[in-house]
């Protein structure tokens, strides 16, 4: 792997997942690069069908080697996987709070955030998951990270993921293992093409 250089188009307009995309895969020797390209949503109960078919449209926009989208989801377990798939919108309409006053009383607060990364490329078309699980907090705490990160303590910490800084945050974090799944399977990808180049000649 040393000396390896992969690029990852991600289509996002959040800088703080492309921040973390950066932070978790530059130590691979895979470079990120933000893709402008158009990104559709479908409604799905699945992460993986939700990220795949916005891949699709963005890499059939903006065709590159390897373009990525990421799409996360908080399940919570006390409200049956609520909010999951629809974690962005249920952020923007009820927030924090609103997600605090859903679980006011309940003692159970065991959640998990899953990610799922697609990647499509002339020829491929892959998809890789990733998971982080712990609790839900009483009250949200710390001002790093983005969405519900105030609010969800990983398992073996104290600190919610917005009391953490980007490369502790990574240490446990659904994203960063969905995306050093996808980097690792890219660059042994890279390295078998360039291993059947050589034999070639």
């Amino acid at each position: 792997m040393a000396g390896s250089r992969v690029t990852l188009w991600l289509a996002t307009g959040n800088r703080h997942k492309l921040e973390e995309a950066r932070a978790a895969l530059e130590p691979l020797g895979v470079a990120v690069e933000p893709l402008e390209a158009e990104k559709l949503e479908i409604q799905s109960e699945s992460l993986e069908e939700i990220a795949l078919f916005a891949a699709r449209i963005a890499y059939a926009s903006n065709p590159r080697p390897a373009v990525a989208v990421e799409d996360a989801g908080l399940f919570v377990k006390a409200l049956n996987g609520f909010p999951g798939p629809y974690s962005s919108y249920t952020y923007k309409t009820l927030g924090v709070e609103g997600l605090l006053k859903l679980l006011e009383g309940v003692e159970d607060r065991r959640a998990c955030f899953r990610s799922a990364v697609a990647l499509v490329g002339p020829g491929y078309e892959k998809v890789f998951t990733g998971e982080a699980c712990g609790f839900i907090a009483e009250s949200p705490k710390g001002s790093q990270g983005f969405g519900f990160d105030p609010v969800f303590i990983p398992e073996g910490e104290e600190r919610s993921f917005a009391e953490m800084s980007l490369e502790e945050k990574n240490r446990y974090s659904h994203r960063a293992k969905a995306l050093r799944a996808a980097a690792e399977w890219l660059i042994e990808r890279a390295e078998g093409l360039r291993g059947g180049a050589a034999r070639r000649v």
